[in-house]
């Protein structure tokens, strides 16, 4: 059972309300609407992940959450006051792909220094061991590969206790065990009640460990909500089956309109199709086939679909 970090007079604010949100950048071009309108309402404790190809509006949105930048309109708060206000209250840490590290300093050194900026911390080998780098504490940062280094961006975030944890590509450049180890420590965060916002080009990463995905694309909110509903966006399910007929499956396609695509996967046929209880019944009842299997569309391709959709509209209104 996990024990929230908040009072309880914060259990009916939201930790994050965007209302309406907007960011425009002028440049030689002309204006670019990196965040165009997004309405969105994150309450304490959840896990949310931000999905979204390159430039979709990830990143700023996040900016003006931890008040690195201010919306050209509409409102960004965090647990009801400005993001600012919020960061000095020290209720929102982030961990973030780059940031200034001293190299010349071990990792405990970095962590000590930024301790002492804070009128109020967790212990300083806390930070380090719920961060997985007290196993690497007495090492010079320059030292550190990438992943050991956003290991040491973690302890730095938790030093201030944060009811917020704000996560931008945090495995970024991590290999397979090391992104494992870092979901693993991030897991037991979450298990302490804080409230954790992470953008990822990984999507089994928000697969495996986000509560809620928010799919952003153009600078706009495009979906909300959990895998399978993402998931079920992508529209088409498939029915796959054990092929043990005589006739081609072009036959099924011919009988059936609510197949709308079929193809062979070793000695399996795959159907694809908007009624894939249709497709199931008339191969059960009408074919040879065996072992079926309906399966929903895989999250990626939900998601390409999602954000393939968006661009081709925005550029077709450019």
């Amino acid at each position: 059972m996990s024990t929230s970090l908040t009072s309880a007079s914060d259990l009916n604010v939201p930790a994050i309300q965007l209302t309406d949100l907007h960011k425009t950048f002028n440049t030689r071009g002309g204006k670019v609407h990196a965040v165009d309108g997004i309405d969105l309402q994150i309450n304490s404790g959840e896990i949310v992940a931000f999905l979204g190809p390159n430039g979709a509006g990830k990143t700023t949105t996040l900016d003006m959450i931890l008040g690195f930048t201010s919306p050209t309109t509409g409102t960004c708060q965090v647990y009801g006051s400005s993001p600012a206000q919020a960061v000095k209250q020290g209720r929102v840490s982030a961990v973030l792909q780059t940031g200034a590290l001293l190299d010349d300093l071990t990792v405990k050194e970095t962590v000590s220094m930024i301790a002492s900026q804070h009128g109020h911390h967790m212990p300083v080998d806390q930070a380090l061991a719920r961060a997985g780098a007290d196993t690497f504490a007495t090492r010079k940062v320059s030292k550190c590969s990438g992943g050991e280094q956003q290991r040491l961006r973690f302890a730095l975030a938790l030093l201030s206790e944060p009811d917020l944890l704000i996560l931008d590509e945090p495995t970024a450049g991590m290999d397979v065990n090391a992104r494992r180890d870092f979901w693993a420590a991030m897991h037991a965060e979450a298990e302490r009640g804080r409230t954790i916002v992470f953008a990822t080009h990984y999507l089994e990463e928000a697969e495996q460990f986000a509560d809620r995905i928010v799919v952003i694309a153009a600078g706009r909110l495009l979906a909300d909500g959990t895998t399978e509903d993402i998931r079920s966006l992508g529209g088409l399910r498939t029915v796959s089956v054990v092929w043990n007929d005589d006739a081609e499956p072009s036959v099924v396609v011919e009988s059936l309109p609510a197949v709308e695509d079929w193809r062979r996967e070793n000695n399996r046929v795959v159907f694809t199709g908007s009624d894939t209880d249709a497709i199931a019944r008339h191969l059960l009842n009408h074919t040879a086939s065996t072992d079926l299997l309906i399966s929903q569309v895989p999250l990626e391709e939900a998601f390409v679909d999602l954000t393939q959709n968006t661009r081709s509209a925005a550029h077709g209104k450019d």
